[in-house]
């Protein structure tokens, strides 16, 4: 076993790059790019790692993965038969107007065996992001009795007594009154878009640290981009267990 990811122990895959809204928080930017990862290849990938390592959990999010949500289940099923426990998905939940579609989707996720929806409401999605088709989706994943939360983006802190919190406390009140809580959710990022439109709320002679990245001598979480790139190597090319054993930090 490669010894930079001896405690690897958790998956997570950008669906696509692409995705339904134009958030000025993004730390990714603008989202120019259309790549979307391989369904087999990524299935594949999900269960040669949980051959050789015990994974506790997985997560797919993109851009906005629900764009290809066959993609997302097909992740999720393979994931929940190789026994991994925590299997999550972010959404912004805006991937179609049509009801019908809405309702097929929900249930899709149920029965692929995802369990815990994280939904990306606040007053940066909701600004080009119609709320009414999240409440939807929402209340359409209650019904399956997946767990469902609100998983806010704060600028600068929850506490922080700006209008972007302000707003975004009220949209997620909006969601308390059907039963769906807040997550934690998480402090905005400043690079990308953030960086571009909200440069005056960070500290400029502060160093900007990614805090998602991993520590490359330590690998606890492998990441797929929607490329198929992953730990210096792509999976399109080769194997996910011949890049994880030749993989070394760069």
């Amino acid at each position: 076993m490669n010894k930079y990811t001896k405690n690897l122990n958790r998956i997570e895959f950008v669906i696509t790059n692409s995705c339904t809204g134009k958030c000025k928080h993004c730390s990714q930017g603008e989202h120019v790019s259309n790549n979307h990862i391989d369904t087999e290849s990524a299935v594949k990938a999900v269960y040669d790692i949980c051959n050789n390592y015990k994974i506790e959990s997985l997560m797919t999010f993109g851009g906005e993965p629900l764009l290809y949500p066959e993609t997302v289940c097909k992740i999720h099923s393979a994931a929940k038969e190789c026994g991994i426990k925590y299997r999550d998905l972010i959404t912004n939940g805006y991937f179609s107007k049509k009801s019908d579609r809405i309702q097929q989707v929900a249930e899709m996720l149920a029965e692929s065996g995802v369990n815990t929806i994280k939904l990306s409401v606040d007053s940066f999605h909701q600004e080009t992001i119609p709320l009414e088709i999240v409440m939807k989706f929402a209340k359409e994943i209650l019904k399956t009795g997946v767990s469902i939360q609100t998983h806010p983006a704060w600028l600068i802190s929850p506490n922080d007594n700006n209008h972007f919190n302000n707003e975004t406390k009220k949209i997620l009140a909006e969601f308390t009154k059907i039963g769906i809580e807040a997550s934690d959710g998480n402090i905005i990022f400043a690079s990308g878009n953030a960086l571009k439109y909200f440069s005056k709320y960070f500290n400029d002679n502060k160093e900007i640290q990614n805090p998602y990245l991993e520590n490359k001598y330590d690998i606890k979480t492998i990441g797929f981009s929607a490329n198929g790139n992953v730990l210096n190597g792509n999976i399109y090319k080769n194997t996910i267990t011949d890049i994880i054993n030749n993989y070394e930090p760069k």
